[in-house]
Order: C-alpha cells, then sequence, then structure tokens
C-alpha cells in the first residue's frame, strides 16, 4: 500500500505538491479559525447564562438599579436632609403601631437575657483576623441584661408614635412594609439607637457586654460553636435581605440570645478604640473625614480628600446579611460614624441589674 502511495506522489509535478500543500495549509487554518470561532461563541454563552443567575440572584429588579447605587458619600447628604425633616411624613398613631403584633409577641420581643458576672475571652490572636481584633485578653464583667432580640420596626414604630421621632430613610411615607414587622429596623444611626433605648429605660450595650453575650465564656469564635455554618445565620446575600429576628433558633448565643452573627450590624455604646497591647497602627483608629478640593479644577470633578480627625467611630458588632461571613465572628469588630445609617444597620439594648439581682442570678449561673 505504501509503495502504491509513494509512487503516485512521485508522479506528481512540483507545481502540483506546491498547490497540494497550500490546500492542505488552507483547511488546517481553517480548522483553527472554526474552532476559535465555536470556542467564542460558546464562552460568550457560558457568560450570558453566568449574568442570567447573577441577575437571578440579585436582592432586586435591575430595573431599579439606578435606585439603589450611590455615589461616594451620597448617602451622608441624603440623611442629612432627612434628619432636618424635610421628608418626614404621617407615620403611625400609637394605636395603629400597637396593633401590629398580639400582646404575646410584644411581650416576647421586650424579653432580656441576663448574663452572669465573670470573666471572659474578648478578642483574638488568630493572625487570619483583623489587627483591630487582637490580642485576645481577658475581661470582667459585672451580671448585665441584654435584649433577646433585635429591635424591630414594630417596636420602632411605636417609638416613633410616642415620641415623634422622624422615621427611618427606607419607610415609605412613614410606613414600612407589612410583611416586616418582626423583621430588624434598619437606616438608624448610633444617636437613634441611644435613643431609642433611653426611651425603653435602657441602653446601648458595651463593646465588651455584646461579645460575651455573643460568644459565652469559653471563647468560641460564633455564638454555636467555632465552625462556620451559613444555615444557622443571615450572612453575605444567602436571604439577600433582612429576615425576622426569631428566625435563626439554631443559631443563638450560649445564653440564648438571637442574631449575634448576621441579620445587621449592631451599634455599641463605645468608641473604636485598641486593645490594650494592641499593635494596630493608631491611624485604624482615627476617625477620616472627606473634605472637597479648594481646586475648582477638583471640585468641579467632584474630587474630595480624606483627612485625620479627632473624631471618633463607634464600634459595631455581629456581621449583616450583605457581609463576608467571617465577619460575623463573636470578636469581629466593625465600626461606622455615629450619624451614619444604611439598609443593614440595626441595634438592640441593654441594661443594668441590680446588686441583689445581680448576685442571685450568678448563684443560679453556678448551681447550672
Amino acid at each position: 500500500m505504501s509503495s502504491k502511495v509513494s509512487s503516485k506522489r512521485s508522479s506528481l509535478t512540483k507545481e502540483e505538491l506546491v498547490i497540494r500543500k497550500r490546500y492542505i495549509g488552507a483547511t488546517f487554518v481553517t480548522c483553527i479559525v472554526i474552532a476559535l470561532v465555536a470556542g467564542s461563541i460558546h464562552v460568550v454563552q457560558i457568560g450570558s447564562t453566568r449574568m442570567e443567575q447573577l441577575r437571578d440572584m440579585s436582592g432586586y429588579d435591575l430595573k431599579d438599579e439606578h435606585k439603589k447605587i450611590r455615589g461616594a458619600g451620597e448617602d451622608l447628604f441624603v440623611n442629612v436632609f432627612h434628619e432636618r425633616g424635610v421628608t418626614h411624613t404621617i407615620t403611625y398613631t400609637m394605636d395603629e403601631a400597637e396593633g401590629l403584633l398580639p400582646t404575646k409577641q410584644w411581650v416576647e420581643l421586650e424579653t432580656s437575657v441576663n448574663i452572669p458576672a465573670g470573666l471572659f475571652t474578648m478578642g483574638t490572636d488568630s493572625l487570619k483576623s483583623d489587627v483591630q481584633n487582637r490580642p485576645a485578653h481577658t475581661v470582667d464583667l459585672p451580671a448585665y441584661a441584654i435584649d433577646k432580640f433585635l429591635v424591630t420596626n414594630s417596636q420602632y414604630a411605636r417609638y416613633v408614635a410616642q415620641t415623634g421621632q422622624r422615621v427611618p430613610l427606607n419607610w415609605s411615607d412613614g410606613h414600612f412594609p407589612a410583611q416586616k414587622v418582626m423583621h430588624p429596623v434598619t437606616m438608624i444611626s448610633w444617636f437613634d439607637a441611644k435613643g431609642y433605648c433611653g426611651w425603653m429605660g435602657k441602653r446601648l450595650p458595651t463593646e465588651a457586654e455584646w461579645e460575651k453575650a455573643a460568644r459565652g465564656d469559653d471563647g468560641r469564635r460564633w455564638p454555636w460553636g467555632d465552625v462556620m455554618d451559613t444555615k444557622r445565620l443571615n450572612t453575605y446575600y444567602n436571604v439577600g435581605s433582612t429576615t425576622s429576628v426569631d428566625t435563626y433558633k439554631n443559631g443563638v448565643s450560649p445564653y440564648g440570645v438571637y442574631d449575634m452573627s448576621g441579620n445587621v450590624l449592631q451599634w455599641t455604646a463605645d468608641d473604636f478604640n485598641p486593645y490594650p497591647k494592641s499593635s494596630a497602627s493608631d491611624s485604624i483608629f482615627k476617625g477620616k473625614k472627606q473634605v472637597v478640593s479648594d481646586d475648582p479644577s477638583d471640585r468641579k470633578k467632584k474630587v474630595a480628600n480624606f483627612i485625620m480627625t479627632e473624631d471618633k467611630y463607634k464600634v459595631m458588632r455581629g456581621g449583616s446579611w450583605k457581609g463576608d461571613p467571617f465577619s460575623t465572628s463573636s470578636y469581629h469588630r466593625a465600626y461606622s460614624w455615629p450619624h451614619m445609617t444604611s439598609d443593614f444597620y440595626g441595634f438592640r439594648c441593654a441594661k443594668d441589674i441590680e446588686p441583689l439581682k445581680a448576685e442571685a442570678i450568678n448563684n443560679d449561673s453556678s448551681k447550672s
């Protein structure tokens, strides 16, 4: 067979051999081009499919994207406008607010959990953690009480109705959506949260009180233990919005406190300062403010600079429905300006316990 092929080749002229080689080469190039085009089409199809999946995963209709995305710093101006009462509208009467929930639910929502006095480990020594969370250190706290649940829209509606306080910015026409009656109130500044707690005869928890209530006295990383479990909390868009404050029964802290990881970031009473023996740079803890440039060209381009100030951020804890799951660690410290608000900022209240009652709580705790 090979001899026949050889003899057939030898019968071809040089010109025919050149033509044949060109033909084979052109065929080879054509095959490569077809493969590349087909591959490109496949990639485009995959990309299109992926974009559809991302759209489906979005927490809102992308046609409304222009309503959701704001330029850096724009929220500040929106909030200032709102704070001045320009956007204030008619809201709930006291009777309407009281009628949002049955009596049994009101009682449950206002339950406080008693935390016994004693030592606990605050912070972490893990080098994988943000530097502001280090080092681990022992803190001794007296007994105190902390809300079992985050403050809800319904509870805040009563506050608004009785005090005339402005409504949160995301309450359309002065009312929140009916399906969010048990969701945590959001778009709440530190001052709003402090005001509500004072109205209730309570206060914001200190950072240490918050952390002990979240992780107990055994140094665990999350309220339930040391392993992340996304079925125990609302975080990183696994839901796409806030959830009812009594949803995650399998994610409660050792003391039975709900939503100490995920759902919304929670205001604490404390300024954002370094821990004792912290190796973190002082610059992390210094407030940075945006200042508009003096240069006319920069002003036209809306260029702004950040400068260090002596003003302090406030500590926030717990992570949120939008955040990285690992920012929900019980020792993780987030922070924000006290006048800022967001749709993932919320809070709960705490209160002191009278000495005799605190002693009884500690005795019960030691028996268990």
